[in-house]
């Protein structure tokens, strides 16, 4: 990204402006999120003018939460930088989230993936909300400079995202680094979508949703067709998601809140989408949050236990010192980052894959589908079963690649100590799950949502597993005409904390080992 002389205006924001815009931020970032807690993954249109419930105080809130742990982190270095190995040790030592892609990418940094590999690889989240919440930090360090804003967005983005993951955080840091200077919707959307490729899915969505609301329709009318061109099984979907912020922010005129309760309205996750908008315009106009939005939360801050190791700041006022702080030693310093090599063959799974067929079972040994009945013993693999691998945990089969109407699947589960945890098997067609000769459960269709914490309903089980080698069997019926791939994703998490057990699908002598510094694939 190259830098531009409108980074040089920097000059005119005297520090006590600067210091109210990024107050302005935190607390807008605060009641969003606070707001949009209630609705997350509910379809809009929603019917909400205020808090529900009300809150007694801060509440925590991932979007703050791992800024203020980057901002902390950042206050020890030596020598100040932004890159992806700092933002990828911030996650190793102090954030534990298990959500999404979040737990991807610090399931792939512990298998030796480093970013941005880290985000790309086996992440079906690559394009949730989970970087462009992050958004702010990168704004009030680089205010007036959206140029590095979005560089620094970037290196923090690619962690855990790819794609459009990516860029709309890189936009959102670019349009809020802008906002410190002027407040003209349409130059501070020009110039930050100007930083993305013409082809991205976030600079789509952002034109279309600018054309639909200057049409004049109703923002209820824009919203279903942003879900009509953008929708997906994934309620956090950044594309989606980043119209509706663009959304509220133009149907409102600017109205804080009319703003937000737009922005909540339209559903989906509402949580990120409502904290960004709301910082945006907390840093356009510090002054225009009303009061009766603020007093619940009392200028707070709580931080999820899920944050580690990190001493938070005793409240938003601090917090606001620091990033000031942060942001006189970061001046005109740009991210450094060196290439790494992967090789995505070195991570695929080995696997056993057979064919077979209902026809000659009889009812009652089989159902409607063709596959087993609930409770039935393990079958045996095909005749014609052979080992492979597949890419990873993440497999979409084509329909036309299956050679009969049930592929049969073999996983080893190899695990080095005793594992109280959960496994899922997350599917799009009817499929039946084994482990070590036991019947799981079974599934029947259903878009994806591989939320490894909190797994849809009746594919996931809770397991326990005796260090060593286990054998989970699958089988998985061939897609209707209507859908081209099977899709499924395998995961095995850890209680209590619903992490990914790293590697449990690698035999030991191909994973990588932490004796080997600096290893990426």
């Amino acid at each position: 990204m190259t830098q531009a002389p409108m980074r040089k205006l920097t000059a005119l924001l005297d520090s006590a402006t600067y210091r109210k815009k990024v107050l302005g931020c935190w607390r807008g970032k605060a009641v969003g999120g606070t707001l949009g807690q209630s609705f997350e993954g509910l379809p809009g249109p929603i019917e909400a003018d205020f808090y529900i419930p009300v809150p007694n105080g801060m509440v925590p809130n991932d979007d703050l939460d791992i800024q203020i742990a980057y901002a902390r982190v950042l206050e020890s270095q030596t020598d100040p930088r932004v890159d992806r190995m700092v933002i990828a040790d911030v996650w190793r030592k102090h954030l534990q989230f298990p959500w999404n892609e979040y737990a991807v990418g610090k399931r792939n940094l512990a298998e030796g993936i480093l970013p941005p590999f880290s985000g790309s690889y086996d992440n079906w989240f690559a394009c949730g909300c989970g970087a462009i919440i992050r958004s702010e930090l990168w704004a009030c360090l680089a205010p007036g400079d959206p140029e590095r804003a979005a560089a620094y967005a970037y290196e923090d983005a690619c962690f855990d995202h790819d794609g459009d993951g990516i860029w709309a955080a890189v936009m959102m840091a670019a349009l809020q680094a802008q906002a410190f200077l002027e407040s003209d919707p349409d130059s501070l959307l020009d110039h930050a979508s100007g930083l993305l490729p013409v082809d991205s899915g976030i600079r789509r969505v952002v034109d279309d949703t600018r054309a639909w609301v200057a049409d004049g329709q109703p923002w209820q009318a824009v919203m279903k067709r942003i879900v009509q061109k953008y929708g997906s099984s994934d309620f956090t979907d950044t594309r989606m998601n980043t119209g509706f912020i663009i959304l509220g922010w133009l149907a409102s005129d600017g109205d804080f809140e009319q703003a937000i309760l737009i922005t909540n309205g339209c559903g989906q996750d509402t949580d990120s989408t409502t904290a960004s908008l709301a910082a945006l315009l907390g840093i356009l106009d510090p002054e225009a949050i009303p009061s009766r939005w603020l007093d619940p939360l009392r200028d707070d801050l709580v931080l999820h236990d899920a944050v580690v190791g990190i001493p938070p700041p005793a409240n938003i006022h601090e917090f606001t010192d620091l990033v000031a702080q942060l942001r006189e030693r970061f001046t005109d310093v740009w991210p450094q980052t060196d290439d790494v090599h992967f090789d995505p063959a070195a991570h695929a799974i080995p696997v056993t894959v057979g064919w077979t067929t209902p026809y000659g079972v009889p009812w009652g040994a089989r159902d409607f589908t063709g596959l087993s009945v609930e409770q039935s013993p393990m079958p045996e693999l095909p005749n014609d079963a052979a080992t492979t691998t597949v890419p990873g945990t993440w497999v979409s089969w084509c329909r036309d690649d299956f050679h009969d109407l049930i592929l049969v699947i073999d996983y080893t589960i190899w695990v080095d100590h005793d594992v109280d945890g959960l496994l899922m098997f997350n599917c799009s067609e009817h499929s039946r799950v084994w482990l070590d000769g036991q019947y799981l459960f079974g599934t029947q269709p259903s878009p994806l949502f591989p939320s490894q914490h909190r797994p849809p309903v009746g594919e996931n089980a809770p397991v326990r597993l005796a260090a060593g080698q286990h054998t989970l069997r699958a089988s998985i019926l061939r897609p209707p005409l209507e859908r081209q791939r099977a899709e499924w994703v395998l995961a095995l998490v850890e209680r209590p904390g619903l992490e990914w057990v790293p590697n449990a699908f690698r035999p030991p002598d191909k994973r990588w080992q932490p004796s080997e510094p600096g290893r990426a694939g």
